[in-house]
């Protein structure tokens, strides 16, 4: 459950939300027009540490946008083991719309890794959105192919670089992140224990 939940209009800090808003990587070439029509399906939701966001097999679906802190998106199998695909966090998005447009459940869940502010809007009324602004459709369905793409290589990563490649690999290509991430995720996005993380570092092999 959201901790705080609000329309933009009524956020006391409606003017840093709309300014991260611009900066989200699929808004930020929106028209001022065009985000003030976007703006009322927005709701402002504050999130704690491993709140759901999204259960996994479930159809009801939204579009979020990050505003501050992390996300994760993960699978879990029938024996509850649980993999990590992908981090995102501000400027970043995180949807289902692969799964939507399919007419499939959801086949991930998306957590917070940390306190987290997101805009969430429901998926159907994104889509609705994206039908009648073609520039920000183009640069949507980028991103996701874009996210797709990232998890395919982080999946092939794992089969073939050793954990200190591994490490080196998400460190080239997240520096932000690698400093900010809780190691215990960390490791498990890597398919490592949290001790074999800690003992490359001891080493001085990360």
């Amino acid at each position: 459950m959201a901790a705080f939940m609000t329309t933009i209009a009524n956020h006391s800090e409606r003017n840093i939300i709309r300014l991260q808003l611009k900066q989200n990587v699929v808004l930020k070439e929106l028209r001022d027009s065009e985000m003030a029509a976007l703006e009322p399906y927005l709701t402002i939701e504050n999130h704690q540490k491993g709140d759901l966001l999204v259960n996994q097999g479930v159809h009801e679906m939204s579009q979020y946008f990050i505003l501050d802190g992390i996300l994760k998106r993960q699978v879990t199998n029938q024996e509850a083991k649980e993999m990590i695909l992908r981090f995102s966090a501000e400027r970043e998005i995180e949807t289902s719309y692969a799964a939507w447009c399919l007419k499939m459940p959801t086949p991930y869940s998306i957590a917070c890794v940390t306190k987290a502010r997101v805009a969430r809007m429901p998926l159907p009324q994104w889509v609705d959105y994206l039908r009648s602004h073609s520039a920000v459709k183009q640069a949507f369905e980028f991103e996701v192919m874009n996210l797709m793409s990232s998890i395919m290589a982080h999946t092939i990563t794992l089969h073939l670089l050793d954990a200190p490649g591994r490490v080196h690999r998400f460190m080239r290509k997240y520096p932000d992140l690698f400093e900010r991430l809780p190691k215990k995720e960390l490791a498990s996005y890597l398919n490592l224990s949290p001790e074999t993380l800690s003992r490359l570092k001891n080493r001085g092999k990360i």
